[in-house]
């Protein structure tokens, strides 16, 4: 049977509304207990119907992942446009992504096991969201360079070197990791964090 085509405006409108109600049903019952027939039931129509918008079960799961992921890179983009010097804005950024992190282990328990999940498949959206806050991080050293607070010669390679460090800190499963072994995760990231502004600052600006 050959459906007629849909206008694009209204194909992304379905394919948001299909979103809503499945990440409704992952934060309720988690990913795990979630089915295509559970969403197609709540939304009235047939499994066949969401499979033209989503081929897959995994493929809506990875959408919703990107969903929660791009409101991290939001937040780290708020910061980084803000007029504060880069190496406040740089401990700023850290700070808030990983207390964001951790605040949705805790209180999120359900998106931060999709996003776990994610990981665990080597899904594209965990590749392209390490990708996207490399290079938040990479504008923010590029902007310290200019004003001549970061005293470094390649700010690609400083901010893949940032991401490195501070993994521990926004690696969902470390922190989880951490927190189980009642470590205390603030002490350590202050730590870094100097660490951190030490490794790319000036020396007479490092503190």
């Amino acid at each position: 049977m050959a459906y007629p085509v849909r206008p694009a405006a209204d194909t992304e409108s379905m394919r948001a509304r299909i979103q809503e109600v499945a990440e409704e049903h992952f934060r309720r019952i988690g990913h795990h207990k979630t089915s295509v027939a559970d969403i197609a039931s709540e939304l009235g129509m047939s499994r066949a119907n969401v499979y033209r918008f989503f081929p897959s079960r995994d493929a809506i799961k990875e959408s919703i992942c990107r969903r929660v992921l791009n409101g991290t890179a939001e937040l780290a983009l708020t910061i980084a446009r803000r007029s504060t010097p880069p190496s406040e804005k740089l401990q700023e950024l850290l700070t808030a992504v990983h207390h964001h992190n951790k605040t949705r282990l805790l209180n999120d328990r359900r998106m931060h096991d999709l996003i776990v999940a994610n990981m665990q498949e080597n899904r594209p959206v965990i590749k392209a969201h390490a990708e996207q806050m490399v290079t938040i991080f990479e504008a923010i050293i590029r902007e310290g360079i200019e004003t001549g607070e970061f005293e470094i010669e390649d700010p690609a390679e400083a901010a893949r070197a940032v991401k490195t460090a501070f993994m521990p800190f926004i690696h969902p499963i470390l922190i989880e990791h951490c927190l189980q072994h009642c470590e205390d995760t603030d002490a350590g990231l202050r730590e870094q964090i100097r660490f951190i502004r030490k490794a790319i600052g000036r020396s007479d600006h490092a503190r």
